[in-house]
């Protein structure tokens, strides 16, 4: 790849939208229109083709050059007792460059994705997890366990990708692999075997998850239970969910913080971790904890080796200062304690900010709209697209490399937030 694109065909293209980071999209490129041609599902089609549509940035809604922006949005910081950088839909660069005005700037750093993935993140900080990463699930897992997730609704490739590959690395017979679902029926068939088995669907409603899962649980460490049925499904079923993984080889409990919505989903979610936790001392299990589309397990990431912390972390002090109540970008803003809100959105023209009080800057992608015209707003490029990036796979362990495949002609994250960081 050079640095000036030209029209064609582009092979071996990874998404920046799933958090799989699909890796194999063929893309066609004309001009600054984006297809994809192969390997595409509605995740992915959708963040590549949204059209371009604005290319200057704007100041209370009148166009001017990048330098007045990033001037004017030097001042507002300067001026600033409480700014809140929210959204941070970026890539790896972008998340570094945030980090790095937040710290000068003295700001509150968010994402948007913050709610659910927190639900994550408490577990980890409080009592630890085993999880395992997508190659390991696609080479080893002989039962796969999803817990509260529609899988397929968010990430469509993920039973075909992971699940139902043409090869494993040990020639495993994967139309052997048995998928049970607990909770949410799948919305489609992705989940179906190539073979044609159809996966275990025991369903129940969100509200009835906690309790599902402590008594799977107890019946996983040879508890007795009395009640015979529990959120509507028998006890003897959820025994038999118990058994089959203490007698996989390979077990893998799968879900999504974004669908484990109910209150106190961390609680749920740290019930399924000790369990895991109790099965590995027999036989192997491990989780996988499904996210990370635009940028979501990037910024937790960077912000983590920057600052030893997630997001919802302050600099107000000159230091890193981090609470996931307090510092949480939502209910700062409902509280009315920021003066100024920078959101970063650069994957989704929906990424829009929430209503607020705060003046507004926004570097979001082209094409966004908005109910009420921020008092800043800097188009900026896609990353994967517009210009070359990294982003990490809802595993956490692999950095996926992004291409560029147009010459837009606008500025990435990086570039705008370090000009700002410099103008400060």
């Amino acid at each position: 790849m050079t640095d000036k694109q030209s029209d064609g065909i582009y092979h071996d293209v990874a998404s920046p939208f799933c958090g799989i980071a699909s890796d194999d999209l063929v893309v066609e490129v004309h001009g600054n229109t984006v297809t994809v041609k192969e390997n595409g599902d509605p995740v992915t089609r959708h963040g590549f083709e949204t059209p371009l549509t604005d290319l200057s940035p704007r100041i209370k809604g009148k166009e001017v050059s990048l330098d007045e922006a990033v001037s004017h949005i030097a001042g507002l910081l300067k001026n600033s007792k409480q700014p809140l950088i929210g959204g941070m839909g970026t890539d790896l660069n972008g998340a570094r460059a945030a980090m790095a005005l937040a710290d000068i700037s003295r700001a509150t750093i968010d994402s948007q994705f913050s709610d659910a993935a927190f639900r994550n993140i408490l577990v980890l900080q409080d009592s630890g997890y085993m999880t395992t990463t997508l190659t390991e699930v696609r080479n080893r897992v002989d039962v796969l366990l999803v817990v509260g997730t529609d899988i397929e609704s968010s990430f469509p490739r993920f039973f075909e990708r992971v699940i139902w590959p043409k090869e494993s690395m040990f020639d495993q017979d994967v139309e052997s692999r048995e998928i049970i679902y607990l909770g949410k029926k799948p919305s489609g068939d992705a989940s179906t075997s190539p073979g044609g088995r159809k996966a275990e669907v025991i369903e129940c409603d969100d509200a009835d998850l906690p309790e599902v899962i402590s008594v799977l649980r107890a019946l996983s460490n040879e508890r007795q239970i009395q009640a015979e049925t529990v959120g509507g499904i028998a006890v003897s079923k959820l025994n038999e969910i118990a058994e089959k993984l203490h007698t996989a080889d390979y077990g893998v409990i799968a879900w999504s913080g974004t669908q484990l919505n109910h209150d106190h989903a961390e609680v749920t979610i740290q019930n399924i971790c000790e369990m895991i936790k109790e099965i590995n001392e027999s036989v192997r299990c491990n989780g996988l904890p499904l996210g990370g589309k635009e940028g979501d397990t990037t910024v937790n990431a960077v912000s983590s080796w920057q600052s030893g912390y997630p997001m919802r972390t302050s600099f107000s002090r000159n230091m890193p200062d981090y609470d996931p109540y307090m510092n949480r970008g939502q209910r700062m803003l409902d509280e009315g304690e920021v003066d100024v809100l920078l959101w970063v959105s650069s994957f989704n023209t929906e990424g829009t900010p929430p209503k607020t009080d705060a003046t507004t800057i926004v570097l979001g992608r082209s094409g966004m709209t908005f109910e009420q015209e921020p008092e800043v707003f800097i188009p900026v490029g896609v990353p994967g697209i517009d210009h070359i990036g990294r982003t990490f796979r809802c595993d956490s362990v692999v950095s996926v490399p992004l291409k560029k495949l147009r010459d837009s002609g606008l500025p990435s994250t990086y570039d705008v937030l370090t000009a700002v960081e410099q103008a400060l």
